[in-house]
């Protein structure tokens, strides 16, 4: 009997063992992971743009998933096997990248690898604060040339944007070729030095922003400028679609597939689902119009709320004092509907003169958790015709709370368990998913106050349902431009002005813009999956919290985790 307690006893010591070795070996590989750097940072300080980098990136990538292989991810708790999941999906990412050579395009209609370089511009609050931007702003003609070469190989390959997203990007550098250095963006974190520096250290630090932004920005500026007007427009492709480019189709469904993370869709699929929500969407809309009894048809209310003056703001102060109204309206309303809400606050405020012109309606910038920085909900004051009122409470939910500051503050205040990759990660058909379902909840947070504002969520909800039509019809279709601001015309109440800054959105990013509704889908799909096999067990506070509590994941990560969360409530009563 004691014998065979002593071989009972083993065996569960030899078991535990092995479970250990495989939490061990998950726990070394991503902290090998998360410790590696590809080069020095104090060498270059903007990162470095190399093709020999991307190489080495894809390489070490694919000697880190060769790791992962051998960790048995059975035996591994729900946290570290979603670690492991999460940590395989990135690293094919960055493997696919190298692969298909998008370090060769690394231009948008709104954005550029020059126009990423506003996201450095931030509060200078002591010294060592001023000598990193400096560092930062010194650094950018190594920056640019590393970009020069990648774009002019690019266009040798046919691996560059269409000439016609290209309309209005001199924006992107003009703004920022100044003949007075102190009126540069980039010189604006000198402005108010930390009073805590001495006069002569602030005299320093003075001298040489001047001297940087006259010798390294607005110079590269210049560069910038020449380079595109004189070499890239006219070399640029004039087709449109992904497709048409060397392997593009391939390309297209690899997008497909990081986007909505998950492999089970294709483009055909993805196109059927948007003509049947866009159906769906348009008969509520519909009966909105019916019940405010207007004289006229569906295109001619949406001319009435693109041309009447009650749904424009009067001045930009204005439009951001209505944010701010919303913003602090949707704050009252969170404790009902989320267990856990984050310490990190947020702000509301303009989007920067400097791209405003590219911007769409707002965006969310996000804060690191250590940060004194708060995160922003930007509102776009620029082209105010072109900024619906009605619109606005959909905006400001999906932006700040419950949208993105919400689930991006949740992510980075994930507890010591969590990987900090994980915390730094972003995966669209998740985040933008939870944002497009903020929108639908706001709803149930009592947001929409009027049948405009329900009507500007369902023309939100619209928007993101045509783009699984147009980006699919574009990628894959052979799509026209005009083609696809025709539809969005036809079935939304965007202004002409959003229509067409988001067409060519689409064209220049294939495959981002079907992670917003794909996401949504897929977590509404869930809670009503919730509610009808809980009934009145269901707590809409929980399943939120089952939703944030892991920070960003796959849709198959989380269709896994609500189905555990249902059958375990299922037990529980």
């Amino acid at each position: 009997m004691k014998k065979a307690l002593l071989i009972f006893g083993i065996f569960l010591f030899l078991i535990s063992c092995k479970t250990t070795t495989n939490s061990e070996n998950l726990s070394a590989i991503i902290t090998e992971y998360q410790d590696y750097d590809s080069y020095d940072e104090d060498e270059f300080p903007l990162g470095i743009y190399t093709k020999e980098n991307y190489k080495s990136n894809a390489e070490y990538a694919q000697t880190t998933l060769d790791k992962l292989s051998k960790v048995d991810g059975a035996e591994l708790s729900e946290t570290d096997k979603i670690s492991l999941d999460l940590l395989k999906f990135v690293l094919k990412d960055k493997i696919a990248y190298y692969e298909f050579e998008k370090y060769l395009n690394p231009l948008l209609s709104d954005y550029g690898f020059h126009s990423s370089l506003t996201y450095n511009v931030r509060p200078i609050t002591n010294y060592e604060d001023a000598k990193q931007y400096l560092n930062k702003l010194n650094a950018v003609p190594e920056f640019v040339n590393q970009h020069f070469e990648n774009l002019r190989e690019g266009l040798k390959k046919g691996v560059s944007q269409p000439l016609v997203i290209f309309k209005g990007y001199e924006s992107t550098y003009d703004n920022n070729i100044v003949d007075n250095y102190e009126d540069s963006y980039y010189y604006s974190p000198f402005i108010n030095l930390p009073e805590g520096l001495t006069d002569e250290l602030k005299d320093s630090v003075l001298n040489a922003a001047k001297n940087a932004i006259e010798q390294s920005v607005t110079p590269e500026f210049k560069r910038i400028k020449q380079f595109f007007e004189t070499e890239y427009f006219p070399k640029t492709r004039k087709t449109l679609g992904v497709s048409e480019t060397p392997n593009g189709k391939e390309y297209y469904q690899d997008r497909i597939n990081f986007y909505t993370t998950s492999t089970q869709y294709t483009a055909d699929d993805i196109h059927k689902i948007g003509l049947s929500e866009v159906a769906r969407i348009k008969s509520e809309m519909e009966q909105i119009i019916k019940d405010l009894e207007f004289k006229g048809s569906f295109a001619d209310f949406f001319h009435f709320l693109r041309t009447d003056e009650q749904f424009y703001p009067k001045s930009g102060e204005e439009l951001l004092m209505i944010a701010r109204d919303m913003a602090k309206r949707a704050d009252a309303q969170l404790p009902r509907f989320f267990k856990t809400l984050p310490r990190k606050p947020y702000g509301v405020a303009k989007v920067p003169d400097a791209i405003a012109p590219k911007y769409t309606t707002g965006r969310y910038i996000g804060a690191a958790k250590d940060s004194k920085d708060p995160g922003y909900y930007w509102v776009n004051t620029y082209n105010l015709p072109s900024r619906t009122l009605y619109t606005m409470p959909s905006l400001t939910v999906h932006e700040a709370v419950p949208g993105h500051h919400l689930q991006g503050s949740l992510n980075n205040e994930l507890g010591d368990s969590i990987p900090q990759f994980r915390k730094d990660l972003y995966l669209s058909a998740y985040g933008e998913g939870w944002g497009l379902y903020a929108e639908f909840l706001a709803d149930e947070m009592g947001m929409y106050t009027t049948p405009y504002e329900k009507f500007g969520q369902l023309t939100y909800e619209m928007w993101r349902a045509c783009r699984l039509v147009v980006d699919t019809g574009i990628h894959a279709k052979g799509w026209t431009r005009q083609q696809v601001v025709d539809y969005m015309s036809s079935n939304t109440a965007l202004s002409l002005h959003e229509i067409n800054t988001e067409t060519d959105r689409y064209i220049s990013w294939p495959g981002q813009a079907l992670s917003y509704k794909i996401g949504e889908l897929k977590i509404r799909e869930l809670r009503e999956k919730a509610t009808s096999e809980l009934g009145t067990n269901f707590d809409i506070r929980e399943f939120h919290e089952v939703i944030l509590e892991q920070g960003t994941v796959t849709l198959t990560i989380l269709e896994n985790r609500i189905n555990n969360y249902i059958d375990n409530a299922k037990k529980d009563n």
